[in-house]
């Protein structure tokens, strides 16, 4: 999505806060009326997320089932609800209700294209003729609102509309794209137009972020069933400031939701979504060896489409921008022509996981069903790479298309059928093998000792937290998904490994490098900049106002003419009479610099917006307003003493220069009408009451970061530089992202290219762990030919299972500069571990180190295995 500059405004959250507070002096006794009204607002908002997504579900599943065929006993009827009394979810054969559109093979395929097509088509052009914003996920621009920037129309009811309506649309044509990140951005308009219709939340900016991001959190816990997991979603990803109150706010709204969704049952199972599932098997130890290849396929996989899905965005950017709904229409197409023949790309994918979760026992059998079934093991397993690859291949040129398309349902879809084929190939490795030493802890007398369902849960797991850089909060979502806290400690190490590969590679998560593609003035939490003053980022060039000098027409004209959010007033301590006017803005800036451009002192600042309102006020209040009028930035001197004499021209409103006690804080319907009337003998139109003497100041010699801090703690939307009282500059959230980008100063962590590749990374590795000194005490370990250390034959998987984890755990807290010394503990507990391994096959086993092939390589080589 393409915003320009001209629709994203920054919220003052200091003015905002002073605003605030002033309400609540005002508000006294009446404050708890004002908190009772918050939870009603919070309370509406769940009810009607919960509602939007029962009903987005119900509707996404009937278009999803309408492409394969239609039911006789009523067309609105889903293929699950047409076939409600066949025992199985699969035995759709035995059902005489449910009628495909076709009995012949090449006319299915092409009607299941032709509906792809057309939902693609009419949800493309609905958006691009009626809610430009209902494009995309959305939630990079949320955490952009809730960071402090208003979005003209992103929140607004036409946006919620028209995403609520194309979503279903969207699922339903077989796009490799998901409902749960819209969900997301529906869940805020919801939020944003309830909290609308109430006048307290509709004229505060803090009140709408809390409850834009209690709605955050509800489409969180509507999407995935999980209300905690929401919260802890908004907290991890969504909002920079988190207070105890939010939480609290964000809680209750995602339990309303939840509750409601519960309420409505939209699958008629009980399960708030469709690929809910629990497990009654406890895993082994030995299975944490494949868990970790989870990890790092998680990892890779983030990596993997963040990369390439920014190189796709910008060459949507530059040649497809204005052919959006073409673009739809065909990756529609290509997805439903090359996903029809292969069952896991076909059928949706919610229900594609649902299907890949499922443990395996004697009941299952059947259909899809036959996912459990060991004769077509191996074909299930070709067929699941197959689909991993192609599922990888399509999110990466799908998602950021100009539909409603997220991104978490498809990672999680590669990583279940990723998952699922290694729990696969585990399994049949077990049976092949039931007596190895690796599978000592299985219960020979159960057959089920593998379960591959846990498997495709992990790599969902795995894979979703890759791409999106979250670990906790999916850690809380799959929980809440299953039910089972035996495989909390699973979804730890997965997720831990995943995060591991992904800082090894330098990954970012895919939210937030959709703000630095879009171009977003958004500071993250992890931007720092170290060792570098605001001196050498901030702006010297400004367009500033003096306090006298200047006419109405300079004023419109300068309004007009520049593209800057407000303006610095200075004092002008020119030659000759103070009230002399310049005959033009350019003049008065002139006269500005030869009175001393090197001392300029600052008297405040005022916005654009300020200035269009005042002026417009008072041409409504007088009638008419001269162009020659003169405009005056500076208060007023302060009133003579009693015993001098008063001036009759001076108003004795104007005699207080106190600002706060006159515009600051108060609503602009609360601006008495007074104050937009010129009273006899003014010296013209005086606009000081909405200069904020008080603006936010910094010296030049503070360090860049503490600014930093000001920015994403305070939310000012300019900070003015000065020195002993003089405007030497300003910066404002683009200096400082633009510097960032250009210099990186401070602990800049580099990127996948940066380090060179996989080149860089073989380099990297190869220096760090293959040193001469510890070479030469792998040496020392290993040099077991002279010795007769052995090792028994039905106890090398085991033995090999350790030595693989070991050095993995050293390969990872080494890649952390930890001590040096731990991995050279981690070669002695190898060590120890070989010697104590002596029993049979006296020779069967030795690792022979070569110096003269490559530096620092082990070769295993067996020799005379005695009978094995």
């Amino acid at each position: 999505m393409w915003i320009r500059d001209t629709e994203l405004i920054r919220t003052d959250w200091i003015q905002d806060s002073i605003l605030e507070r002033n309400r609540r002096i005002r508000a006294g006794k009446h404050h708890w009326t004002e908190v009772g009204q918050t939870w009603l607002v919070v309370s509406i908002v769940g009810v009607c997320i919960g509602l939007n997504a029962a009903l987005i579900s119900i509707v996404t599943e009937w278009l999803s089932d309408i492409k394969m065929g239609y039911c006789a006993d009523g067309w609105w009827l889903n293929e699950q609800f047409c076939c409600w009394e066949i025992e199985g979810e699969d035995e759709t054969d035995a059902c005489d209700s449910w009628h495909p559109w076709s009995e012949v093979g090449p006319a299915r395929w092409l009607i299941y294209v032709m509906c792809a097509a057309s939902f693609a088509f009419v949800a493309a052009h609905l958006v691009r003729s009626l809610a430009k914003y209902a494009a995309g996920s959305g939630i990079s621009e949320i955490k952009c609102i809730l960071a402090g920037f208003t979005m003209k129309r992103f929140l607004g009811f036409s946006t919620l509309f028209i995403k609520s309506l194309t979503l279903p649309l969207v699922i339903a044509s077989g796009l490799s794209v998901g409902k749960e990140g819209p969900s997301v951005h529906v869940a805020c308009c919801i939020g944003f137009t309830v909290a609308g219709w109430f006048p307290k939340f509709a004229s505060s900016q803090a009140k709408i972020r809390q409850v834009v991001t209690a709605a955050s959190a509800a489409g969180v816990a509507v999407a995935f069933g999980s209300p905690i997991g929401g919260v802890l979603f908004s907290i991890e990803e969504m909002s920079h400031n988190f207070s105890i109150k939010t939480m609290w706010r964000s809680f209750f709204c995602a339990l309303v939701a939840t509750f409601t969704l519960s309420a409505m049952n939209p699958f008629r199972t009980g399960k708030l979504v469709l690929f809910q599932v629990t497990y009654d098997r406890d895993w082994h130890f030995f299975e944490i060896i494949f868990f970790v290849i989870l990890g790092i396929f998680g990892g890779l996989y983030g990596a993997f489409v963040v990369k390439f899905n920014l190189q796709v965005a910008a060459f949507r950017r530059k040649y497809l921008q204005s052919h959006a709904v073409a673009e739809a229409v065909i990756l529609a197409v290509v997805t439903a022509m090359i996903g029809y023949f292969n069952r896991f790309l076909r059928i949706d994918m919610t229900e594609s996981m649902a299907i890949l979760f499922r443990e395996c026992d004697a009941s299952t059998g059947g259909g899809t069903g036959d996912i459990c079934q060991t004769s077509i093991q191996w074909r299930l397993a070709n067929s699941l790479l197959l689909a991993t690859i192609i599922r990888t291949s399509l999110v990466v040129i799908s998602y950021g298309c100009r539909v409603p398309a997220g991104i978490f349902v498809p990672s999680m879809a590669v990583g279940a059928s990723f998952g699922r084929m290694v729990g696969i190939m585990v399994r049949a490795t077990y049976r092949a093998y039931p007596q190895s030493g690796i599978f000592a802890y299985c219960d020979p007398n159960s057959p089920a000792c593998i379960t591959p369902g846990t498997y495709a849960f992990l790599g969902a797991a795995a894979a979703l937290s890759g791409v999106m850089r979250i670990t906790v909060t999916v850690v809380v979502i799959m929980f809440e998904l299953t039910g089972a806290l035996t495989y909390i400690l699973p979804t730890m190490i997965v997720l831990l490994v995943t995060k591991a590969v992904g800082d090894l590679l330098g990954t970012n998560g895919i939210a937030d490098e959709m703000i630095r593609f879009n171009g977003f003035p958004f500071l993250e939490k992890e931007d720092h900049a170290y060792g570098v003053d605001v001196s050498s980022v901030m702006r010297t060039e400004l367009y500033t106002v003096p306090e006298k000098g200047l006419r109405v027409q300079d004023v419109e004209s300068l309004i007009s003419s520049t593209d800057v959010k407000g303006f610095p007033v200075v004092s002008v301590a020119a030659s000759g009479s103070d009230s002399s006017l310049s005959s033009s803005w350019s003049e008065a800036m002139a006269s500005t610099e030869e009175a001393g451009h090197s001392k300029l002192t600052l008297l405040g600042y005022i916005g654009k917006t300020e200035l269009k309102f005042v002026l417009d006020k008072f041409r409504i209040t007088g009638g008419h307003l001269d162009p020659e009028t003169p405009c005056l930035f500076g208060p007023p001197l302060p009133p003579p003493p009693p015993s001098a004499p008063v001036s009759a021209s001076r108003p004795t409103r104007l005699a207080s220069n106190r600002v706060d006690e006159l515009v600051q804080g108060i609503e602009e319907e609360e601006i008495p009408e007074t104050m937009f009337e010129r009273p006899a003998g003014s010296e013209g139109v005086e606009l000081w009451p909405w200069v904020n003497q008080t603006p936010m100041t910094v010296s030049p010699q503070l360090p860049l970061e503490i600014v930093m801090q000001l920015f994403k703690r305070m939310g000012p939307r300019v900070i003015l530089v000065e020195d002993h009282g003089s405007l030497v500059g300003l910066v404002t959230v683009k200096d400082v992202l633009r510097f960032i980008a250009m210099e990186k100063p401070g602990y800049h962590h580099p990127s996948w290219d940066e380090r060179g590749g996989l080149d860089g990374l073989l380099e990297e590795l190869w220096s760090e762990l293959f040193t001469p000194p510890q070479i030469n005490y792998v040496i020392e370990i290993f040099n077991v030919r002279s010795s007769s250390h052995t090792v028994e034959w039905s106890e090398l998987p085991e033995l090999l299972y350790k030595y693989a984890f070991l050095l993995l755990f050293s390969f990872v807290t080494h890649r952390y500069k930890y001590e040096k010394w731990l991995f050279l503990q981690t070669l002695n507990a190898l060590a120890i571990l070989s010697k104590s391994l002596n029993t049979l096959c006296a020779s069967s086993l030795r690792l022979e180190y070569h110096q003269t092939a490559l530096l620092g390589c082990l070769q295993v080589r067996p020799i005379n295995w005695p009978g094995c």
